[in-house]
């Protein structure tokens, strides 16, 4: 007997269940902007929830320190009123380097990801070098997979060396393209028997960090049942919420596009599909955030 899977509500608009929610926490790449170009609509829509005395904290697995998202917001065009802060997975694993002063690290990704080392007490080494592992992303995301990694991955785990995930994202949708990110190599080197923080959704931490901005903007400890959680992604987003005790509202047109969407918004058995792959079932649904 084949199992029905029951989908979330498709919801119009966030507007049909502002009321229900003190609190909201948005992801960032996916919600707000694609990577290339801004989502102006859903900026819209966090701005009028704040509005009506909500505040929006915005919750990104992007590797760097929340104020170089800041700027990439500003230069996307996305005003400041549409969110009172933003945790990023980069002041997360910026606290972990905090932890241990001084030790040498090895680091995976991009040039651009330097700026989380900016102030630190942290000296950068090859891996032989390295009391621990910390990964940002891939060196050229736009040409490498994690099969480029496998070599490296073998002689991180010969010296059993400590991994810090800067970016739990398997994937991240860029323009019309998905690009690997830091939880795919990470996922790797876990699946090989080593050791992996991640640094970001969908783990306590940065949820936790997010708790501490709400309370200190309302001046009462939050109720998780009305939070709400926004974002795109099953694997970290749905699944945060679900960790936390947070209702979430998944949103069709990020990286699960392709299985979900049709020509006339969220396919009902794509969507199914997805919820019998990943196990995750987020509260509500929309193609994507509008008020």
């Amino acid at each position: 007997m084949t199992q029905t899977i029951a989908v979330p509500p498709v919801l119009s608009g966030l507007s049909s269940i502002a009321d229900q929610y003190d609190v909201v926490l948005s992801d960032v790449w996916g919600v707000l902007h694609n990577g290339m170009k801004a989502h102006p609509a859903a900026a819209q829509a966090l701005m009028a929830i704040r509005r009506q005395g909500v505040p929006v904290i915005l919750i990104s697995n992007a590797p760097r320190q929340s104020p170089v998202v800041v700027g990439q917001l500003d230069r996307l065009g996305i005003p400041r009123a549409a969110y009172d802060a933003i945790v990023t997975s980069g002041d997360v694993s910026r606290d972990v380097i905090r932890t241990r002063p001084g030790e040498p690290i090895h680091h995976v990704g991009p040039k651009r990801d330097l700026v989380v080392f900016e102030g630190m007490n942290a000296r950068l080494v090859a891996i032989e070098d390295a009391a621990y592992v910390v990964c940002t992303g891939l060196v050229d995301d736009r040409n490498e997979t994690p099969d480029d990694y496998q070599d490296r991955l073998e002689r991180m785990k010969a010296r059993d060396l400590y991994f810090v995930c800067g970016n739990p994202d398997k994937v991240v949708e860029v323009g019309h393209d998905l690009i690997y990110c830091a939880g795919a190599i990470g996922d790797r080197y876990q699946a090989m028997g080593g050791k992996v923080l991640y640094a970001g959704k969908p783990f306590e931490p940065a949820y936790e960090t997010c708790l501490g901005y709400a309370e200190r903007i309302t001046g009462k400890p939050t109720d998780r049942s009305r939070v709400l959680t926004i974002g795109d992604a099953m694997r970290t987003d749905v699944a945060g919420a679900a960790r936390m005790g947070f209702d979430c509202l998944f949103l069709g047109e990020g990286i699960h596009a392709e299985q979900v969407l049709g020509p006339d918004g969220i396919k009902a058995e794509g969507l199914a599909a997805l919820i019998a792959e990943t196990g995750q079932h987020p509260r509500y649904a929309m193609r994507n955030l509008s008020w």
